[in-house]
């Protein structure tokens, strides 16, 4: 086994153990994102006490900033990608993403590991590129995961990339998966929690994914955070309404 995938430790995940708000870092209330309502909460804590924690909620309540932060956290790029890797050029961006939350945060590790690979669905163009031209750089076959459809590169990513001893933040990995595929990527999610050595901390609107075994699930709003189960999901809910009436479903909801 080479140096640099020899385990870290022998300890199983999780590993990042809780992130917490530290209000002395906080240097503008009112500027993005601690105008977040969720931040705007007394005390924001996060505690994972699995190796799978998926956090679920409506757009715009800052499921993506969490995941952003928790990412430069660690030592990735907020853009996406793995430590060390900086596959884009943040010079020119003018979108406030979650690395100011970062320096906000503090972190609870046993013991710190923060090898993995922070996966954004709208960069993974980006990261791909990234990857081949690093590869070809150092002389070696790139990965190419852009030569597949869309669904099938982020699969052969997730196959690839996503199984090492390490910590793994998916947002909205769904986003190019059919069905079919999204069942695809849950085998992989429930081999990399039987393995013991990946940590998963996940944002998604898809109830396939929401329903992984043994996961620990989260529901996000504006007013905290806290556990919920897959069937209190406003997901799920109007998803088992649609499937029972189709047609009486949407004329419904095109009413209001």
């Amino acid at each position: 086994m080479s140096k640099r995938n020899a385990p870290l430790t022998k300890l199983t995940a999780p590993y990042l153990r809780r992130v917490w708000l530290d209000p002395d870092r906080v240097p503008d209330g009112a500027a993005y994102p601690f105008c977040l309502p969720i931040f705007g909460q007394a005390g924001f804590s996060l505690a994972f006490d699995r190796a799978v924690t998926i956090i679920v909620g409506e757009n715009g309540v800052g499921k993506s900033t969490i995941l952003e932060g928790i990412a430069a956290l660690a030592g990735f790029d907020e853009a996406g990608g793995g430590n060390g890797y900086r596959p884009v050029d943040h010079s020119g961006a003018v979108e406030a993403m979650g690395g100011s939350l970062a320096q906000a945060l503090k972190a609870g590790w046993l013991p710190k590991v923060t090898r993995g690979w922070f996966f954004r669905a709208e960069s993974f163009f980006s990261v791909s590129r990234y990857l081949d031209t690093a590869a070809l750089d150092a002389g070696e076959r790139p990965p190419d995961f852009l030569s597949h459809s869309h669904g099938e590169g982020f699969l052969r990513f997730f196959e690839e990339r996503c199984q090492r001893q390490g910590l793994y933040i998916f947002d909205e990995p769904e986003s190019a998966l059919s069905p079919s595929r999204q069942i695809e990527f849950l085998k992989l999610l429930r081999r990399m929690d039987r393995s013991g050595v990946c940590q998963i901390i996940m944002a998604t609107h898809s109830p396939l994914l929401m329903a992984l075994p043994g996961a620990r699930l989260l529901g996000l709003t504006p007013h905290g955070l806290g556990p919920v189960t897959l069937e209190e999901t406003r997901h799920f809910r109007l998803m088992r309404e649609f499937f029972q009436d189709p047609g009486l479903f949407v004329e419904m909801m095109m009413e209001d």
